[in-house]
């Protein structure tokens, strides 16, 4: 236990000395700006400071999120068209749109990919998992499966 301990303290340290960049030399006569402490540079609004990995990419806020985005306007669209009677349509319409939009062709299905219908697969290899009517037969029967 205390060998981990000292190997995870080397860690840590090795860690917190690569994460610190080195500071440029600041040029001679220019006058310094103050500077602020990191930890005060990496509060947020709230006082709070943020730890953000080096090297790591800062989330978006919720509200900049796409699909939230998209969810929204498509609120908005339909709040408007209810209000022009046109309610129904729209969110039939959508429902068909997001069918199509979540659906891929086979072009786009990466290499060695196999689909869930067995029949576009060539010679129609299953998926794993997938129950076939040999194995059900045989299940029902209580019969071995062919090969053990």
């Amino acid at each position: 236990s205390a060998a981990v301990e000292r190997r995870l303290a080397s860690f840590r340290a090795a860690r917190c000395n690569s994460a610190v960049p080195p500071r440029p030399a600041e040029p001679t006569g220019k006058a310094a700006a103050p500077e602020i402490p990191e930890a005060q540079q990496a509060a947020g609004p709230s006082g709070r400071a943020e730890a953000h990995p080096a090297g790591e990419a800062v989330a978006a806020p919720v509200w900049a999120r796409p699909l939230l985005l998209k969810v929204l306007l498509w609120a908005v669209l339909l709040a408007l068209f209810v209000e022009l009677e046109l309610g129904l349509p729209y969110f039939v319409l959508s429902l068909i749109y997001w069918m199509y939009a979540g659906t891929r062709g086979p072009a786009e299905r990466r290499r060695g990919e196999l689909s869930a219908y067995s029949v576009f697969n060539p010679g129609c290899a299953a998926i794993a998992g997938t129950l076939t009517a040999e194995q059900l037969e045989r299940e029902l029967y209580y019969r071995p499966a062919a090969g053990r």
